[in-house]
């Protein structure tokens, strides 16, 4: 055996793992070796069913009552339940897609479970619990009953969980993963950290992590092989970004000399005043331009911070020298948005602003309307843009297509850029000049990052902070709202929807779920709740609905309509989470809060701090569980969206700030970003190497493992 054997030559695969493997991209035994326990269970720390929480994970040791096989209604999942009891409580146990465990389970014999615990109507379950008989120790491969459902352990024992997908349990991996940590496997492996860096950091080789990693006999073990791997990671993303931003501004750029005058006139018709960190961001970037290599910049402001103002300065400057401008928007509503912002700055220059989306595309002026828009064919707008005769371009991903080619593309702005995978960015920010030219790149994003992060995955982007907002915007009032006190918050919508303001309500979910389907997420709909707010609660306003199934033409008029105050109540999905700009709107209800992650929550209550209204935020909350109670609590402390990065991170963890996995990065590597100082000195030894050796000519090591991560990562 060795590190390239399939892995249908070490295990008996049945179509649900090799679909499994196949989804997440498996096939030897050394992505079997590297898929690493994302947690472990302590044996040794039991709890009575009576004392356990939602939330936490334990280990219980109870008696079987009944077990037997089952078909979840949705999707016709097979799956294994268990009812299992102490001397203090029952709880029920399911296992999906391993119904066999129900055979395996005797009813009237003790068992031990360990796993989370979760509930579902009112009830407490464990859903996927590893399984032991308490008769065996777990490092004694001869005596251990672990089959393709858990393992036999005893007190003191630490157990490797494994994250897991559809068709393949943390058991399974658990038991592949033991037949490789042999001599002669490990062996074969090249351990790509260099040595002094294995020595200046105390950290454990390669193959001696793996064994810790995956069989710890002691805590210190574990956290020692998590550390270099965490390490690994963060090392190599920033090598990686490093040589990339090397080899980006080695290229030659366009210098913008800015005109002051011309500038002077374009602020003065701004509708506010410039704080003190847009003035400094928009100076750092004019800055950038005069240099003779492509600027890459990263604004990282809070919402309503004002980024789109300093973009439309960045795009002044390169269309008054003669040149064009691309922004890139994540969503088709964000970036008809920005072309009409747009088309309000530079108006009253007679320059021309196109939209390119996957469903319709634009120009501005109209020859028939010079004061409108018109719709056009892509066929016309792509030649006037190769043109040059429409020099600033709105659009979503349809900007990145090969048919899309510029004149002279000075600037490239991308706006909540880590929406957009590498291979997306380095597409538009492509060599389309004459001269090799590259654009200078402004990226921008209001997502909530804690430092360690911005550190990480932007280490290729110089970073400005808008960490002001402009004058006379007072702090919004959020409150969380528990389900006895709904009237009274609905009393004070009516208030100031009476007084003229409107609202959103942000629900977690499109159509109501199907009660009869197994683990059907039981949380508001945006359909039904609009009927219900119309109906019952707020007869005498208007209230509309939009959702991602709308058609693009029929969520414009529903938004347009919104704008214009022909609609007072907006429910919607997340869908408006990024960038919708309503003034008037004041008020946002987040139903289903503890379903969202923070950061959405955070980018969802920015939608109403665009004017200096007071703006209230009402966090309608059904969660129980001490967790999700602290992140919304963090939430309504938060003065900001920095501090409430920094507040996650202490409270759950960088892999939680938007409550699913993001940035390219693994659980692990996630992780590791609480520690600032591993990451500095992690960016500190990358930097060090890129600056004396950019092309890891003395790393061959170094240069093949860079060679294999070559591939499209989307940061979100």
């Amino acid at each position: 055996m060795s590190p390239d054997t399939p892995i249908e030559k070490i295990s008996r695969l049945n179509p649900l793992h090799k679909e499994a493997l196949e989804r997440i991209g498996y096939k030897t035994a050394r992505d079997l070796l590297f898929h690493l326990p994302n947690r472990y269970a302590f044996a040794g720390q039991f709890k009575k069913i009576g004392d356990l929480a939602v939330g936490e994970e334990a280990v219980i040791s109870a008696r079987v009552l009944k077990a037997e096989i089952k078909k979840a209604h949705f999707k016709k999942i097979p799956m294994a339940t268990a009812t299992v009891e102490d001397e203090t409580g029952k709880i029920k146990i399911v296992w999906f897609h391993q119904a066999f465990l129900a055979k395996k389970l005797h009813e009237g014999s003790y068992y031990q479970f360990s796993g989370k615990v979760t509930e579902r109507s009112g009830s407490l379950y464990m859903t996927n619990p590893t399984i032991g008989t308490g008769g065996g120790s777990w490092y004694d491969k001869k005596q251990s009953v672990f089959a393709d459902n858990g393992s036999g352990f005893i007190d003191g024992s630490l157990i490797p969980v494994y994250p897991e997908t559809k068709g393949l349990t943390s058991g399974w991996f658990y038991h592949q993963i033991s037949k490789l940590l042999t001599d002669s496997l490990l062996d074969e492996l090249v351990d790509p950290l260099p040595d002094f860096i294995l020595k200046q950091f105390n950290l454990p080789t390669l193959k001696t992590a793996l064994v810790w990693v995956h069989t710890p006999h002691r805590e210190s073990d574990a956290l020692a092989a998590r550390k270099r791997f965490a390490f690994e990671e963060v090392f190599f993303l920033q090598l990686e970004r490093l040589i990339g931003r090397r080899e980006y501004q080695g290229n030659p750029s366009f210098s913008l000399e800015v005109n002051k005058t011309g500038l002077k006139k374009f602020f003065a018709r701004f509708p506010f005043a410039m704080t003190s960190a847009q003035t400094r961001t928009i100076e750092e970037i004019f800055a950038d331009f005069t240099k003779n290599k492509p600027m890459t910049r990263l604004i990282e402001g809070d919402v309503g911070s004002g980024k789109t103002a300093v973009a439309a300065a960045a795009a002044f400057a390169a269309v008054s020298a003669g040149y064009e401008v691309a922004y890139m928007a994540p969503t088709e509503i964000l970036a008809r948005q920005h072309f009409e912002s747009f088309i309000k700055y530079f108006e009253y220059l007679g320059i021309q602003v196109g939209l390119m989306t996957g469903s319709e595309c634009r120009k501005f002026p109209s020859k028939i309307s010079p004061k409108e828009h018109t719709h056009i064919s892509r066929p016309t707008l792509l030649k006037w843009v190769a043109s040059g005769q429409i020099p600033i371009v709105v659009g979503t991903h349809s900007l990145i297509q090969k048919s899309v080619k510029f004149k002279n593309l000075a600037l490239v702005i991308i706006d909540e850029q880590h929406r957009f995978g590498v291979m997306q960015r380095a597409n538009l920010t492509r060599k389309d000049h004459k001269d090799n030219k590259v654009p200078h790149l402004l990226s921008m994003t209001a997502t909530p990052i804690p430092r360690t992060l911005a550190l990480t995955i932007y280490g290729d982007l110089d970073l400005s902070l808008l960490d002001e907002m402009p004058a006379g915007r007072k702090p919004i009032i959020t409150e969380i709202i528990a389900p006895d006190k709904r009237d009274l918050a609905y009393e004070q919508i009516r208030e100031q929807l009476q007084a003229g303001r409107q609202a959103y309500v942000i629900c977690p979910r499109i159509d109501e779920p199907d009660p009869t389907k197994e683990m059907a997420i039981m949380a508001k709909s945006a359909k039904a709740e609009a009927i219900r707010l119309q109906e019952k609660i707020f007869p005498e306003f208007t209230v509309g609905l939009v959702h991602s199934k709308l058609k693009p033409k029929d969520k414009e008029e529903v938004m347009t309509d919104f704008t214009d105050h022909k609609i007072d109540i907006l429910v919607a999905t997340s869908v408006i989470e990024v960038g919708v700009n309503v003034p008037n709107a004041t008020i946002i209800v987040i139903e289903g809060a503890e379903r969202f992650g923070l950061a959405q929550l955070h980018q969802l209550r920015g939608r109403v701090i665009r004017s200096n209204h007071q703006a209230y935020c009402f966090v309608f909350s059904e969660a129980k569980s001490a967790v999700s109670l602290d992140r919304l609590k963090a939430l309504v402390k938060a003065k900001n969206g920095f501090e409430l990065a920094e507040l996650d991170l202490s409270l759950r963890g960088a892999g939680s700030l938007s409550g699913e996995k993001q940035w390219g990065l693994s659980d692990l590597g996630m992780e590791a970003l609480k520690n600032i100082k591993m990451v500095e000195l992690a960016r500190t030894e990358a930097q060090k190497i890129v600056a004396t050796d950019p092309e890891l000519k003395n790393y061959p090591l170094l240069r093949q493992r860079l060679a294999g991560k070559k591939k499209d990562t989307h940061f979100e």
